[in-house]
């Protein structure tokens, strides 16, 4: 199992946005199982496989957390969600990001994404947007555990921004006779105690102590929730309907944004909220 570590770095705030009245808005969330979209005014339009067909087979265009097809991520876009706008319609899109490797994620959904035609395309930490879907107190220290199909992370956020991070390459969909679920939990366990021992504070004691809040598939299977409630021995908060969780929260964004970082559909410069 490889576990991969962001150096800690307290991010500000995230900035909210204003929603253009005049253009229509996308929130997405890429997995390497499904893709989640969330149309306003519609509510939530999509949940399929993240799969594109640009010959005889079929093409998964995000693996593990990166997309390493762009154009074959462009073309599912463009297939599930072309006809589904307004024809003229310029979509200020938010994109979910994992965590750890986000800026090389953020730069190819970008890339994905105009075939939508965006006005503005903006990204938001999953674990931020889980967060959000929860309707979690951000104004203390929260740890999130979202463990998806191909992709497990562990995200300590402070005031609402990333503070430290952990992921493992393991999810539901790796579940079989030799990765029992109950190694999942192990993982998170691991990589949850990991991040504790590490912090020269008491951030993630005091999270653990107030109670991680868990999303994804991940969350809904009691055999990974059991093992990892036997391990911290802290209580667990599982999001409603965890498997979109992610998706729903940047669909808040949309809908409760008031000021704009850029006119021009830049995110925010490295080492401030994305």
């Amino acid at each position: 199992m490889t576990l991969l570590r962001r150096p800690r770095a307290a991010l500000s705030r995230h900035r909210p946005w204003p929603l253009c009245r005049q253009c229509s808005g996308v929130a997405l969330d890429m997995g390497s199982a499904r893709t989640r979209a969330w149309v306003a005014g519609r509510g939530m339009i999509l949940d399929v496989p993240t799969v594109t067909f640009p010959g005889a087979g079929a093409v998964y265009p995000i693996q593990r957390g990166a997309i390493v097809d762009t154009q074959g991520t462009a073309r599912m876009l463009d297939r599930l969600l072309g006809h589904r706008l307004p024809r003229f319609a310029r979509p200020v899109v938010v994109v979910t990001a994992p965590v750890l490797d986000g800026p090389a994620y953020r730069t190819q959904a970008r890339a994905a994404v105009e075939v939508l035609r965006p006005r503005s395309v903006l990204t938001v930490p999953s674990a931020r947007a889980v967060a959000l879907a929860a309707g979690a107190d951000l104004s203390r220290p929260l740890l999130v555990m979202d463990s998806g199909a191909h992709l497990t992370e562990v995200v300590l956020l402070v005031d609402g921004a990333v503070f430290d991070a952990r992921r493992t390459a393991l999810g539901t969909a790796d579940i079989d006779e030799t990765t029992p679920s109950a190694r999942i939990g192990e993982a998170l366990a691991d990589m949850t105690t990991s991040m504790q021992r590490q912090d020269g504070t008491s951030l993630t004691l005091d999270a653990l102590a107030r109670g991680p809040l868990l999303a994804g598939g991940g969350a809904l299977r009691p055999e990974i929730t059991c093992r990892l409630a036997d391990r911290l021995h802290v209580p667990l908060r599982a999001v409603p309907a965890p498997h979109t969780a992610a998706v729903r929260g940047a669909a808040k964004l949309l809908e409760a944004a008031h000021t704009h970082p850029s006119a021009t559909g830049t995110d925010p410069p490295e080492g401030h909220p994305h």
